[in-house]
This record gives structure tokens, sequence and C-alpha cells, in this order.
């Protein structure tokens, strides 16, 4: 036998990675994640709601549906349906939480 076998070098073990090191990277990406995505969608969602208990009768207002229309009629705090006139005698019914937008609103009545 001519060929002596070789024996490779035993590397020396590598350090084991701290925990902190480990979950650094994932703590970032949440607090990330936070700021651009999960904290402006509740900021958004907390304005829809103070617009939609802050509706009077005659605001314009925009569906989600693309319609625009008065508000004829506003239902009871507890009550999610509203009666709204898209032209001259012409009056649906539609949810509070399907209005998109309010267009114009009215002045409050002096008592």
């Amino acid at each position: 036998m001519f060929i002596t076998p070789a024996f490779a070098q035993t590397a020396g073990a590598a350090p084991a990675p701290s925990m902190i090191s480990m979950l650094l990277p994932m703590v970032l990406v949440f607090g990330i994640m936070y700021f651009l995505l999960i904290r402006p969608q509740q900021k958004r969602l907390k304005e829809h709601r103070t617009m939609l208990t802050a509706l009077r009768r005659g605001d314009m207002v925009v569906t989600a549906g693309g319609l625009v229309a008065k508000i004829s009629k506003i239902g009871a705090e507890g009550e999610d349906e509203i009666e709204l006139e898209i032209a001259d005698g012409v009056r649906v019914k539609a949810l509070r939480s399907t209005l998109s937008a309010v267009l114009k609103k009215t002045e409050p009545a002096v008592k």
C-alpha cells in the first residue's frame, strides 16, 4: 500500500450564539411591522369610528359603493341603519359602517 491515509485536522467548535443575538432580528422585524402596518391601520380605524359617531341629518356622504347621498334619517344610537336620500324623493337604507367619507357637514341647529 503506497498511499497513506490522511487525517483531517479537527476544527475547534464554533462559539454558540447568545440568546440576545438570536432574538434581536425578530424583535426588530416586529417593531418595523408595528410602526409601518399595525399602528397606521389602528389610527385610520379610530378616525373612521369617530366620523361615524359624528354623523348628523343633512350631511352629504359617500358610501363604499360610490353613491353620494344626503342623510335623511339616523337611527337610535344602538342602531346601525341610516336612511340616505340619493335623489329627490328616492330614499334607501344603508348601514352606517358602509359610509366611507363625509363630503359636507351641516351646521348644528342653534337653540
